[in-house]
């Protein structure tokens, strides 16, 4: 082995072996249960962020412990085709080219984008690779491929046919820029400064009513004549379409004017629109002035309100969020709309639709220009009351970043309630589990209170809704225009336009668990794998992608998708804030297996930047967190920091210096991994049990590997895969390196029989390669390249020259017989001894190469049987020059280690120059005395620690707990040396 370990080196020499070989393909024949996990399918689009690095981390190590264990398993991998995110990126690219969308129409724009995929949709695939993901890539699937698209007509069509898909006009987010509908999960709600404009609705004929006020107690605070209904509003372009105004049936200071009628304060005056004053449960008596206007087309709570009380619902823009300037003069729109409250009742939908209740002069009108003349206007006549600054959360498209408006539209919905019904059973049986289990709640609370899922988007790339329109605007479903004639018995001379829409991509994913395994044909597969094992995810797309996939799975399959769901937490940075890019703090996890220079990562983290200022504000942010850049940590430090990391909850706090401690792990193992290969010769051959000799050490190892086998067994099958990590970290760094392997070489180098010898080795090298085996799931690269030279000689012949892998050997599996309580009681009080005399040496700064006298009091016979058999290790691991037993009243000032109820004493005359360690503790405690005033000062300061965040004060606290023990520590020590 080279002398030092090489990530890039090992990495990139056994990832293509791996696939080459075909080490993920799933061997149908394998003896245990099957066990499947569906990839997530990233976009088409996307590059690997730390939350894909995160998630993939965790399932390719549950992928490649099941596949040890012997059960028929995999991976399944695919992407995304991201129908917006894709479109934008080819599109953004031919105006780049000088072309454009339009101009290229919708067949040849599709043509371009699948031409794009085939030469750049595979970045983030390749990039998984540099993971270490290992998916069956034999069986990569794309949710526009030929297999899945059927999938997509075929469940589109029989969900049809059952009245579970259906076309309608409801509100939606819609992107102005985009020009298309988007899901709740491409909204980013954010916090901006706004304001509140008060308004007064005046009421019909002049009719005027005591407004009363009253506290809790009943008592009048306020009475005042009014002639108005006051209305609150952060979106005065919407008054034009208001409905009605609604105040809760409670509210008495509004009781007098329930059911007349009041005046929208908007337009010209002669054509100004009555609304009648109605009673509903949404309107909260103790908000604003506790009546709500009620603009059906344009809120989603009071589309909500419109729909229950039967209200018209004018919608007020185009698809570019600019003010309608279609239809009918305002005059005769205005005089429709009077027609409509003095009826009683609301036309049907697309009759008032078609009502355009924009005033001419706001025609065509940007909606924020729309909304200053409109204020200013209203301003003007006094019919404003006041308006207040106020911070408002606005929504925003996440990939256009415009401000999203609710939008009725006509679009194709998915009857989601009567599907979630046989959903929320599956978990309230059992069927499926969350992990952690408090994740039902959220699931319960979204499925029973779910809306009809909107599934069409205003897009050209996407899976084209299979239904055709006849020019009376019929529907007609079917897999092809054919089919759909066949299906309705439709002549072939009846002209048929297909529906322009694309389907949205959480429909196609949504099929993900079944489709991606050959449904709808009977493959063996499907026939194997599902329902699959565990779906691993992040609980922001519980909504949008897993109570899909098990709506869809139930329907389809009448199965469950999977039997556990596991929710993993986001990860954040060390402070625990959001990695953003406008913040400077996003990690790039290839970065950190690669490493990269600090005017790389500083360009890279500035490129595309528009401001100048926020670009300087990034790089000094960059600068200052990476003065030297990233260095190179490799994929197996990373994986094992994401494996230890992930304790149940929601959010990691990541930290580069983690992953540092993890890479000097990997150095351990491979320094371990280099003594162990120079302690046999290159045709070593394991002896057989009658000719070996086991020391204490090797049965203490062995029994030590049997516990932590099982428990890594048991925390990956609860997937904790922190507690996971923790134990074999322990083991291989603690356990095996630093004890057993230094326990191990006196036994080697000294006058040991040859049969202990024997024995030694044999342990050593088959605990390694067990180790090797245990840790692959979390680390599989450099476990490989040390199984590959430590197996032979574990097992005593070569590899199989077809290639055999680590990747596919057996998981080690604990041994009861095998676990030893004398050997762990006695190496345990061998740690005792040896650290106890350490800890001397090392508080009394007793030079490495001095050796000491001990002095052992009160030992029982027990003890001096072990001080006799472990003379040896206790010499060269604690550098004892002699062990005397001695009666406590005869030893001199010394310094003392208990193991268990003897003593062992090391006199300190001689040991130490007393006047220069008296010299250096005084030094060290006044320092420690400066800084611990320092400390209690701030924790004196009232203000400090009333005003301070409540982790920093507690973190002052521990300073000075942990100060203030080091001091004592550091005087005791003083006290004993100037005795001497």
């Amino acid at each position: 082995m080279d002398k030092t370990f090489d990530p890039h080196t090992i990495e990139a020499r056994w990832y293509p072996v791996w696939e080459e070989r075909g080490c993920f393909k799933p061997d149908f024949d394998a003896p245990g249960g099957p066990y499947c996990i569906m990839l997530p399918p990233p976009n088409v689009t996307g590059s690997l962020h730390m939350g894909h690095a995160f998630q993939h981390t965790l399932m390719d190590a549950l992928t490649r412990y099941h596949r040890m264990r012997g059960d028929p398993t995999l991976w399944q991998p695919g992407t995304d085709h991201a129908g917006i995110a894709t479109q934008m990126l080819v599109e953004r690219k031919i105006e780049a080219e000088g072309e454009s969308r339009a101009a290229l129409g919708r067949e040849t724009f599709v043509d371009r984008v699948w031409d794009w995929k085939a030469e750049s949709g595979g970045h983030i695939t390749r990039q998984m690779r540099r993971l270490g993901t290992s998916v069956d890539w034999s069986r990569e699937r794309f949710t526009m491929d030929d297999g899945l698209s059927e999938a997509v007509r075929d469940t589109f069509i029989a969900l049809y046919d059952k009245g579970l898909i259906y076309r309608g006009q409801r509100l939606v987010n819609w992107d102005p820029v985009l020009d298309t509908a988007i899901s709740d999960l491409e909204v980013e709600n954010l916090e901006v400064a706004g304001h509140m404009w008060h308004f007064k609705y005046p009421l019909e004929n002049g009719a005027t009513y005591e407004y009363i006020e009253t506290d809790d107690d009943g008592n009048e605070t306020f009475r005042e004549t009014r002639d108005y209904i006051s209305i609150a509003t952060t979106r005065p372009e919407t008054m034009l379409g208001d409905g009605a105004i609604a105040v809760h049936p409670d509210d008495a200071r509004y009781a007098p004017i329930v059911g007349l009628k009041c005046e929208i304060p908007v337009g010209p005056k002669a054509q100004r629109r009555l609304i009648p004053i109605i009673t509903d449960d949404y309107p909260d008596p103790d908000f604003g002035s506790g009546a709500v206007k009620i603009t059906g087309a344009h809120d989603f709570n009071d589309y909500a309100v419109a729909e229950r009380n039967d209200i018209p619902m004018y919608r007020l823009m185009d698809s570019r969020a600019n003010l309608r300037d279609d239809g009918a003069p305002y005059a005769e729109a205005a005089a429709e709309a009077a027609r409509i409250v003095a009826a009683g009742e609301t036309p049907a939908a697309m009759t008032v639709d078609a009502i355009n209740l924009v005033p001419d002069a706001y025609r065509g009108l940007d909606r924020f220009e729309a909304r200053r003349r409109i204020v200013e206007a209203i301003d003007a006549e006094g019919l404003m009351i006041t308006v207040e600054d106020k911070t408002l959360m606005q929504p925003y498209g996440d990939r256009s970043g415009d401000v999203i408006e609710p939008m009725l539209t006509n679009q194709w919905f998915v009857d989601a309630r009567t599907l979630a019904r046989p959903a929320i059973e599956a978990v309230e049986s059992g069927r499926i589990r969350f992990v952690p289990g408090n994740w039902d709640k959220t699931y319960y609370e979204w499925m029973r209170n779910i809306q009809d899922w909107c599934i069409s988007r205003q897009l050209w790339w996407g899976h084209r809704i299979p239904a055709w329109y006849d020019e009376a605007g019929r529907i007609y479903v079917g897999k092809n225009e054919a089919d759909a004639r066949a299906r309705n018995g439709l002549a072939d001379d009846v002209p048929l336009t297909q529906d322009a829409d694309v389907l949205d991509t959480w429909y196609s994913s949504g099929l993900w668990p079944f489709s991606t395994l050959g449904w709808p044909e009977k493959t063996r597969a499907l026939e194997t794998f599902y329902p699959t094992s565990v779906l691993v995810t992040g609980f922001d797309i519980i909504f949008f992608w897993v109570a899909r996939m098990i709506m869809m799975g139930l329907e389809f399959m009448d199965d469950v998708p999977f039997r556990e769901v596991y929710v993993h937490g986001l990860v954040r940075d060390s402070d625990g804030a959001k990695m953003s890019k406008s913040k400077g703090n996003v990690l790039d996890p290839i970065d950190l297996i690669d490493g990269i220079d600090l005017e790389s990562l500083v360009a890279k983290r500035t490129a595309n930047m528009m401001q100048p200022q926020k670009a300087k504000a990034i790089e000094k942010v960059t600068r200052a967190a990476f003065p030297e850049g990233i260095a190179a940590y490799g994929a197996d430090a990373l994986r094992f920091t994401f494996a230890a990391l992930a304790s149940p909850g929601r959010d990691i706090r990541f930290d580069l210096g983690r992953v540092e401690g993890y890479r000097n792990f990997c150095n351990k193992l491979w320094n371990a991994a280099r003594f162990a290969l120079m302690q046999v010769d290159d045709d070593f051959v394991p002896a057989a049990d009658d000719a070996v000799e086991l020391s204490m050490a090797d049965r203490w190892i062995v029994s030590r590997l049997q516990a932590t086998e099982a428990e890594v067994t048991a925390q990956f099958d609860q997937y904790r895969f922190d507690l996971a990590s923790k134990a074999i970290h322990d083991f291989v760094w603690h356990g095996f390196c630093d004890w057993y392997l230094e326990l191990v070489k006196p036994v080697l180098a000294g006058d040991a029989s040859a049969a202990a010898k024997a024995g030694t080795r044999r342990t050593l090298v088959r605990v390694l390669e067990a180790t090797l085996r245990l840790l692959h799931p979390l680390m599989p690269f450099i476990t490989e390249e040390i199984w590959q030279r430590v197996a032979p000689l574990a097992r005593g012949a070569a590899l199989d020259p077809a290639g055999e892998s680590i990747s596919t050997q057996p998981f080690p599996q604990a041994d009861p017989n095998r676990m030893d309580a004398d050997a762990e009681a006695e190496i345990q009080w061998l740690q005792s001894a040896i650290s106890g005399l350490r800890q001397i040496r090392g508080e009394m700064d007793i030079a490495p190469k001095q050796t000491i006298p001990v002095m052992a009091v009160g030992a029982s016979e027990t003890d001096r049987a072990r001080l006799a058999r472990h003379r040896a290790a206790i010499d060269f691991l604690a550098g004892v020059a002699s062990i005397e037993e001695i009666a406590a009243a005869d030893t001199p000032e010394s310094a003392t280690a208990l193991v268990g109820d003897m003593q062992l004493r090391v006199p300190l005359a001689g040991l130490i120059d007393q006047a220069a360690e008296l010299a250096r503790l005084d030094k060290r405690i006044a320092k420690l005395e400066k800084d611990l005033a320092g400390i209690r000062g701030r924790l004196a300061s009232e203000s400090f620690v009333a005003k301070a965040p409540a982790d920093v004060v507690a973190k002052a606290r521990d300073q000075q707990a942990t100060a203030e023990r080091e001091a004592a520590e550091l005087a005791e020590q003083r006290r004993r040396i100037a005795a001497l």
